[in-house]
């Protein structure tokens, strides 16, 4: 028993047998399609599948701030008959399909649609070359010996021949492409390639700034956190030595690259001062305890004599003692008498 389409004037009718047709015709095609296949950049052959281009069309309709799932199978239905009509035994290269995607879109008016999908597709090519780079970079980390291998050799600190270096090596690799393709604007990503500048440390990019130098004279200077607590102020040169030990440990712990202290001699420099001040007035007591034991000091008494001086006059024991300055502690001293 055949069954006849009559398509008439009557509108539901005539609808209806469109519907009919539409459904016949997309059965017919997606049965030739079927046995169709793309083969892809890396020779694999794989079905060709009209829905994953109308989902890759309606991406770039999206991409506008438009959504139109029947407008894009549409349009992928159309990619697929001018593919059926170009090209002959069934299979398709991945780029064939591209193109004609472009071209169809062109063709029916949308333009800026296929602009966005130019764009889309140019981006998937630079994701995809740079996955390739990675691997070929991880396959000579792996397989290449150091003295041959300028990669292998790029930290002079890392032994990229031991195991713990390659795999620091292949972290880098991983961490320098991602921040090239997702992180750099493809200007900056090629000036970098270049060599026109320098990204320092590029593996770091993503993760924190990358060298420091710390200022201690600010740092200590009323005292600073830790984070867990505070420390005052430090009062004698040890302690300032060993907190600034502690500043470069702490900072290294948190952020990459080297930790440096640029003003170290006038960062250390009131801890000098404060120390030799405590010794000034240590051996001062001793001095008087010794020599004028009549008058029996203190080294309480001696500390705010000093003070006195300090903050009367501002001026502190020092290696270069002027005769001023002996002159206002002896005045002090007489006051104090």
């Amino acid at each position: 028993m055949r069954t006849v389409l009559t398509l008439d004037d009557a509108g539901a009718d005539a609808a209806a047998g469109r519907d009919e047709c539409g459904a016949f015709a997309r059965t017919l095609r997606e049965m030739h399609t079927a046995e169709c296949v793309i083969e892809k950049r890396d020779g694999r052959l794989v079905p060709y599948d009209e829905a994953k281009i109308a989902a890759a069309i309606d991406k770039a309709f999206l991409a506008g701030g438009q959504e139109d799932g029947d407008l894009a199978r549409k349009l992928a239905g159309a990619v697929t008959s001018a593919l059926e009509k170009n090209y002959s035994g069934g299979k398709y290269r991945i780029e064939d399909v591209q193109d004609e995607v472009e071209a169809t879109l062109m063709r029916v008016g949308f333009t800026d649609v296929a602009k966005r999908y130019i764009l889309y597709r140019a981006q998937r090519t630079k994701v995809r070359e740079g996955k390739t780079a990675l691997m070929r970079t991880f396959d000579e980390i792996t397989n290449a010996d150091a003295r041959e291998s300028d990669l292998k050799r790029d930290n002079a600190n890392v032994d990229g021949n031991t195991a713990m270096g390659s795999m620091l090596q292949l972290g880098s690799a991983a961490a320098k492409s991602y921040n090239t393709l997702h992180l750099l604007t493809p200007d900056q990503a090629r000036a970098h390639s270049e060599g026109w500048i320098h990204i320092h440390d590029f593996d770091f990019y993503s993760l924190t700034t990358t060298c420091c130098q710390i200022d201690v004279d600010a740092l200590f200077t009323g005292g600073f956190s830790t984070g867990h607590g505070h420390l005052r102020e430090p009062q004698d040169i040890q302690s300032y030595a060993a907190l600034a030990c502690i500043a470069i440990q702490s900072n290294q712990n948190d952020q990459h690259g080297g930790q440096s202290i640029p003003n170290f001699d006038y960062g250390l420099a009131p801890g000098v001062r404060k120390t030799y001040k405590k010794l000034y007035t240590a051996n001062l007591y001793k001095a008087l305890r010794l020599l004028l034991p009549e008058k029996d000091v203190e080294k309480d008494d001696i500390k705010a004599l000093l003070g006195k001086i300090e903050s009367a006059q501002g001026a502190i024991p020092s290696l270069d003692m002027t005769e001023e300055y002996r002159a206002k502690e002896k005045e002090a001293q007489a006051e104090q008498s």
